[in-house]
């Protein structure tokens, strides 16, 4: 028996006292109404109304039970409210996830975005995970949206726009390429290259290494660093380059003086510059389960998107090749 729906007859019948009435107001025919409050009394085991060919009277059981009833509907309305607005992404948790390459101001950027979207009864637990992670992660259900890198397998996941950030070289002071406005990556030669390690992002690490070697700059070495601290250290005193987008160099997103935020602490013996022709790129988009976003996963993939336009200087992105992952690695280590 569907208690609730029961539970509406016997109000609607107590409150208009009247069977017609409470029909008519419920949207139904009379005998069904009828037949309704039966086996709510049948079921309860006590009389819900006296009834005389001309009235309904409400007995003392029904009367003491009204509230009750009142109190069922409102909690089942509530119920069915909350369930609502979690599956429409109004509240709830939404679990999400950024690359470790992503920019403090942009990070800040993106949350005030979410918080602006008015999803203030949604619980935003955001991790700092790489791709291949993420990846998992959807595979598992334990995520709901993310910002990855492409190229990689985005076979069952929904895309947003991909947005692509330009790299460029992050190279010890007193390098001879340090001198120059553009670095072409054939100048590099000799550079052990520092990279992130490929278990986090296999695809985007080979594609970086075949577009390098195309270049003219095979690496001699590669040393696996993601700390910006760590990175920055190794560069000093290793010999070694390491591949990096603007934004993540404080002023020199501003474009005034790309030197100006690596010349204080620890960091003032490198400096960074932009390959020429620009032929290094990370490539982003948020990506969630097919068919699962919702409201939520909506406002995060928007201000996802608008963060890393407005602080790392991303722009649109037309590949030239297809999104998904190559069969095979065109760079073999």
């Amino acid at each position: 028996m569907d208690l609730v729906r029961h539970l509406e007859c016997f109000v609607a019948v107590a409150e208009e006292s009247h069977f017609g009435r409470a029909a008519a107001r419920l949207g139904m025919a009379q005998p069904p109404l009828s037949q309704r409050v039966q086996r709510l009394e049948r079921h309860l085991g006590v009389r819900l109304f006296d009834r005389t060919s001309r009235q309904v009277t409400i007995t003392e059981a029904g009367a003491l039970l009204l509230p009750e009833a009142r109190e069922v509907l409102a909690r089942s309305e509530a119920l069915m409210a909350t369930a609502r607005r979690i599956r429409d992404g109004e509240t709830g948790l939404l679990r999400a996830a950024l690359p470790p390459d992503i920019s403090g101001d942009t990070v800040a950027a993106l949350l005030a975005g979410f918080a602006d979207a008015g999803r203030a009864g949604v619980e935003l637990e955001l991790h700092e995970l790489p791709t291949a992670q993420q990846l998992e992660r959807f595979a598992a259900h334990e995520l709901d949206v993310g910002l990855i890198h492409h190229p990689c397998d985005v076979s069952g996941l929904e895309l947003g726009p991909v947005l692509r950030r330009e790299l460029g070289v992050l190279l010890p002071r007193g390098a001879a390429a340090a001198g120059l406005d553009e670095v072409p990556l054939a100048s590099l030669t000799g550079y052990d290259l520092i990279l992130f390690p490929r278990t986090g992002a296999p695809a985007v690490y080979d594609d970086l290494l075949t577009t390098c070697a195309r270049n003219g700059y095979t690496p001699p070495a590669v040393r696996h660093a993601q700390g910006a601290s760590f990175v920055r250290g190794l560069v000093l005193s290793a010999e070694a380059v390491s591949f990096s987008p603007r934004d993540a160099h404080g002023p020199g997103e501003s474009g005034a003086d790309p030197d100006e935020g690596l010349r204080r602490g620890p960091a003032a013996g490198v400096v960074w510059r932009p390959l020429t022709g620009a032929p290094l790129a990370l490539r982003h988009s948020v990506a969630w389960p097919g068919g699962r976003g919702d409201a939520a996963v909506a406002a995060f993939a928007e201000a996802a998107t608008r963060a890393l336009r407005t602080t790392a200087g991303a722009t649109p992105d037309l590949p030239s090749r297809p999104l998904h992952l190559r069969p095979a690695s065109e760079y073999w280590l």
